[in-house]
């Protein structure tokens, strides 16, 4: 039997797979999950973030985190938790990659 936390973190890397197939590469970034977002959002977020992508710097990887509890909080049912982590993910790409985030869906 899993945990909700470890059921998130398989959603996540699900929805990796599937972000990869459809771009066609490894996403090249490091996946990480924190219950909430810092207490100091980023001038360009508005409300509660749901992820934050994190660009390259010197030697380390981008990141790319996304929030468990606010995630949670806004889907329905775990077939609804997993469309909205995806959408998050998919956002996060392709911002990273300059793409527009349908041509992920």
């Amino acid at each position: 039997m899993s945990t909700r936390s470890a059921r998130f973190d398989d959603l996540v890397l699900d929805a990796a797979e599937t972000l990869e197939r459809r771009l066609g590469h490894e996403l090249g970034l490091e996946l990480a999950v924190e219950e909430v977002p810092p207490s100091d959002p980023a001038p360009w977020e508005h409300g509660v973030a749901l992820g934050r992508l994190f660009p390259a710097e010197r030697t380390l990887p981008a990141r790319l985190v996304l929030y468990r509890r606010p995630i949670v909080h806004r889907a329905e049912d775990d077939t609804d938790l997993a469309a909205v982590v995806y959408e998050v993910m998919a956002e996060q790409v392709a911002r990273m990659f300059g793409r527009d985030p349908d041509d992920l869906a």
